[in-house]
């Protein structure tokens, strides 16, 4: 078990993700497990990991589809999170003159509009970009020069992760079962 814990740390460390990495435990070749040499837990457990593992294989095209729309998901709800950002930085920008100060003013308290947006239209802080990338791919650009939030294009977006995405997840089912 403690090279299971330490294969596990070290994937940790490599794969980026917030998921825990299944890993199998088990002798995957074409013989039977021998109970003499891993007693009979280990047999179980060898056997059990070896039907686990099978199982995962044929949930693949069901769980590709699904990572898709997941995805999907996650790139929708970005947008919609940068929209409302770039549309409440475009409102707190004057009209006429001080444009460079106020856009300067506005990204070095970045954190704080980021409060703000989260505040005013209920979204989770979790899916907002990283400060210091956005500061970073800001700086680029004139902020009054970005168009209008459209309340319809929000709409939309909420319709389609409310509705029409769930919808899409009824209709697809793995198709091996």
């Amino acid at each position: 078990m403690r090279v299971y814990g330490a294969l596990m740390w070290s994937l940790g460390k490599v794969l980026n993700t917030p998921e825990v990495s299944r890993v199998y435990i088990g002798s995957f070749n074409d013989k039977p497990v021998k109970e003499s040499a891993v007693g009979p837990i280990g047999k179980e457990l060898f056997e059990k990991e070896q039907d686990d593992l099978l199982s995962d294989l044929k949930d693949i095209p069901k769980k590709a589809c699904d990572r898709r729309i997941n995805e999907f998901v996650k790139r929708a709800r970005a947008a919609k999170i940068h929209a409302y950002i770039i549309g409440h930085l475009k409102n707190q920008m004057p009209t006429m003159m001080g444009k460079a100060k106020a856009q300067q003013k506005l990204i070095d308290n970045l954190e704080g509009e980021f409060a703000k947006v989260q505040r005013e239209h209920h979204l989770p802080a979790g899916d907002f970009p990283y400060v210091e990338h956005f500061r970073e791919a800001l700086g680029g650009y004139s902020i009054d020069r970005f168009e209008k939030v459209k309340p319809k294009m929000i709409q939309a977006v909420d319709d389609m992760l409310g509705y029409d995405i769930p919808e899409l997840l009824k209709n697809f089912r793995n198709p091996y079962e």
